[in-house]
């Protein structure tokens, strides 16, 4: 089956992410569902044309599914069509020809400061180190960790305890394309982490080795698992979208609001381009338009100008 062979590509010889090969792989066999009517069996590549890929990403815009998705898939077929291209058995990539509107660049959902600090502080209160309270100190470190570290999902998951020097204070952090990077931990963070293991090896006294560092019933945590428990642990914030990745936004602005040098920040999380940074840099200024507008005499006084005219006009 030729999306055996491209996942394969990309797991082995790519390198790609577990995720983004999961992601891939979806795209293309729900297009060739779509296609074939669910039957893969009678799926030939050769056959594809430019207007099945149109007609398929126009069937997906008439539903729920995002433009940001559909560009996706689109990406997933032109990458799945070049590697057959490449093998030979196609003569031609028919999604080559695509042309998709570029995408505005949102700024991301950040969390306030306060409200995730008060949301550790109240977990940190409340949580005794028992084995009935193993949930609750897990999905509280896993928030502490997204907050404190600004790593991504799956940087969290592939965390094992030879990753962790308590000693020096830090963590091996293995991102995508198996790039390695060292951050520093706070001490009261390492603190939490030996406690957690302690726990977690006095409930599961048979894990594999290496010892993932977060379990759940006693196999390495999932991607679905942790979004779950992050989207259930910030639902008392006014954050808009409740995950993972909303917490490392947090945290790479709560960094360059503090005055943190932005190639520092790139470091931390693990940019290959600082341009991927800088969008950080906008909510920076974000929060310094909304502070002058707020505060400032000459700010607040056009303020008032202005909402004397709506009254006028009404």
């Amino acid at each position: 089956m030729p999306i055996d062979s491209f996942i394969s590509y990309l797991r082995y010889e790519l390198n790609r992410s577990p995720l983004t090969v999961e992601a891939y792989g979806r795209d293309v066999r729900q297009f060739v569902d779509w296609l074939t009517c669910f039957n893969p069996a009678k799926f030939d590549p050769s056959d594809v044309t430019v207007n099945d890929i149109r007609a398929w990403l126009a069937s997906l815009a008439r539903t729920s599914v995002t433009p940001r998705s559909i560009r996706r898939k689109a990406q997933s077929l032109r990458a799945f069509f070049r590697f057959l291209l490449r093998r030979g058995t196609i003569a031609e990539n028919p999604a080559s020809r695509l042309t998709l509107p570029r995408l505005s660049k949102e700024l991301p959902d950040v969390i306030r400061a306060e409200q995730i600090e008060g949301l550790l502080r109240l977990e940190q209160q409340e949580i005794d180190l028992d084995p009935q309270n193993e949930e609750a100190v897990r999905n509280g470190l896993i928030i502490d960790m997204f907050y404190s570290l600004g790593i991504r999902r799956a940087e969290l998951i592939a965390i094992s305890d030879p990753d962790i020097s308590i000693a020096a204070a830090e963590i091996k952090i293995t991102g995508k394309r198996s790039k390695q990077r060292v951050v520093p931990v706070p001490r009261q963070l390492i603190g939490k982490i030996q406690a957690w293991q302690r726990l977690r090896d006095a409930i599961w006294t048979s894990l594999p080795s290496p010892v993932p560092l977060f379990v759940v019933k006693g196999k390495r945590i999932s991607p679905q698992q942790v979004y779950r428990i992050v989207h259930r642990e910030l639902e008392g914030t006014d954050a808009r979208r409740r995950s993972p990745h909303a917490l490392r936004h947090s945290f790479a602005t709560a960094m360059l609001n503090e005055g943190a040098d932005i190639n520092t920040v790139k470091e931390f999380l693990g940019h290959a381009s600082l341009a991927t940074t800088q969008i950080y840099t906008h909510i920076s200024f974000a929060e310094m338009r909304k502070a002058y507008e707020s505060a400032h005499p000459r700010a607040c006084a056009h303020r008032d100008k202005e909402k004397d005219k709506e009254k006028e006009t009404f």
